[in-house]
């Protein structure tokens, strides 16, 4: 009965997974980029063409128009710490006033936050870091290097980048030795549009659909009432606004960052390095990765570990594929690579997106992705184990909703929840997060067997040892007593790849 039970538990959680799927198709469109100015100084870099969320991509030819540019409006740029304390006039409802009152942060009232909202302030970086300047972690860090643009150095911005250069030809000797499943491109990392994968997802260990994980998979955080909390797709304009929050209230975070966001803005990335946030790899053009080819998803990721190392001086050891598409063919290839797969937490009834993206797209409003928020803080109360959500940094509205709603919420929840970095919370140290300063000596490295063997020293079968995967909410303890494997077998496997310390 039990093995009945479980089967139709794992049933559900695919199907579930379809629908969720094909209603964000259905209801996604690609976000333009707001043209902004940002009073940050880097290089002049091309202008992207595209933008990178961490949605599940839709069709081109059924995606729907991108939301209308922002209504015209002023902004005082004036106030406390540099925060804007004006007004901003644009549309309202008869119940609204004309002219919303930003908060000290910058922030206007929730139920302005919506998709075409008046732009709002952008913020220089705080400070300004000469080559030779030293961080103050991880320990033993390099220092930051001399970093100059050259175009003719790069791939084009937003675009994946070829795969016949010297340095991807260089980078996919990286996988030799390493046993790279030869599973098929998805036709765009989404359920509805591959039922052939889809039918497969189990064993090929495809997340986007069912949530199928492997040991190696950072899914969340071990103790309750813990968020691992990151941001995607940046850095962007924005970003500096998110940071001075958090520097405000002594909060750290995990940025997962795009190669051609990096590119664009350096000084951005220094920023959140020199702060003492973490700094993992998303890609080059957020592409959804099970959909390409083997040498596509390592251009994807090594010019993005190239950037972040040419401009910072360190190398990640962790990378997030966007919109959680990942599996078995991914996975091998991250890990040859010397980056272990960060997602987001999932259970069988709800996945831990905060969707902010979908107030950018005008999916949803400010109000009612506050409800969602809310549901997620329920939901990790009853959890006996922490959690990671979904979140960005690319819009002003994504930053908004988090300076001035989501982060003050966990911190005002009864008990409050403890906000720490995704490598933090899991007890990793930090110097293990970047190839320059780990001293795991056995993973991630040269000749190291993580991808046909995962865990050094091999794994329990059925309790996330090797080959073994769960359902969408075997990282959840309290979500039934039908328990797919448990989170602390994945979270012991998954962690001593990076040499985690319990």
């Amino acid at each position: 009965m039990k093995l009945q039970a479980l089967t139709v538990l794992c049933t559900i959680a695919l199907v579930n997974a379809h629908a969720l799927h094909a209603d964000r198709i259905a209801r996604h469109a690609h976000i333009a980029r707001q043209n902004t100015d940002t009073t940050s100084s880097s290089p002049a870099a091309p202008s992207p063409t595209t933008t990178a969320t961490d949605t599940p991509p839709a069709n081109t030819s059924n995606a729907p128009p991108p939301p209308p540019g922002p209504p015209q409006g002023t902004t005082s740029d004036t106030g406390s710490a540099g925060a804007p304390t004006g007004t901003t006039t644009g549309s309202t409802t008869a119940s609204e006033p004309a002219t919303p009152t930003y908060d000290i942060n910058g922030i206007p009232p929730i139920s302005h936050i919506t998709s075409g909202m008046p732009t709002g302030t952008t913020y220089a970086v705080s400070h300004t870091y000469t080559p030779g300047a030293k961080p103050t972690a991880p320990a033993g860090a390099p220092a930051l290097p001399q970093f100059t643009f050259v175009p003719s150095e790069w791939p084009a911005m937003d675009k994946p980048p070829p795969t016949d250069s010297p340095e991807v030809q260089a980078w996919m000797k990286e996988l030799e030795g390493h046993d790279i499943p030869d599973l098929s491109v998805t036709v765009d990392g989404t359920c509805a549009s591959d039922p052939a994968a889809f039918a497969d997802a189990e064993k090929r260990g495809w997340w986007s659909c069912g949530g199928w994980t492997r040991p190696t998979d950072i899914i969340d955080c071990p103790d309750k009432f813990t968020w691992g909390v990151s941001f995607d797709d940046g850095p962007s304009p924005y970003t500096q606004k998110l940071l001075n929050y958090m520097d405000s209230m002594n909060m750290k975070a995990t940025f997962f960052v795009v190669g051609s966001r990096a590119l664009e803005y350096p000084n951005l990335l220094i920023e959140e390095y020199m702060a003492g946030h973490e700094i993992s790899v998303h890609t080059w053009a957020h592409p959804p990765l099970t959909s390409r080819t083997t040498a596509q998803i390592v251009a994807e990721l090594g010019w993005t570990r190239l950037i972040i190392q040419k401009v910072l001086g360190i190398t990640p050891t962790t990378m997030r594929a966007p919109y959680g598409d990942i599996d078995d063919r991914v996975r091998a290839i991250a890990l040859a690579m010397g980056m272990v797969p960060i997602q987001w937490t999932r259970t069988p009834e709800f996945t831990f997106d905060t969707n902010d993206w979908k107030v950018a797209s005008g999916a949803v409003t400010g109000p009612q992705q506050m409800e969602t928020f809310q549901t997620i803080l329920s939901s990790a109360s009853n959890m006996n184990n922490g959690f990671i959500v979904l979140a960005h940094d690319l819009y002003e509205i994504t930053v908004d909703l988090a300076v001035g709603y989501t982060l003050p919420a966990a911190l005002a929840h009864n008990p409050p929840f403890q906000i720490k970095r995704i490598g933090e919370c899991n007890n990793i140290p930090m110097s293990n997060l970047y190839v320059e300063t780990n001293k795991n000596a056995t993973f991630p490295g040269p000749g190291a067997t993580n991808a046909s063997n995962p865990l050094p020293g091999g794994g329990v079968p059925g309790k996330g040892g090797n080959g073994s995967g769960a359902a969408a909410g075997g990282n959840n303890s309290g979500a039934s007593s039908l328990q797919l494997p448990l989170v602390s077998a994945f979270v012991a496997a998954g962690f001593a790849a990076l040499g985690a310390i319990f």
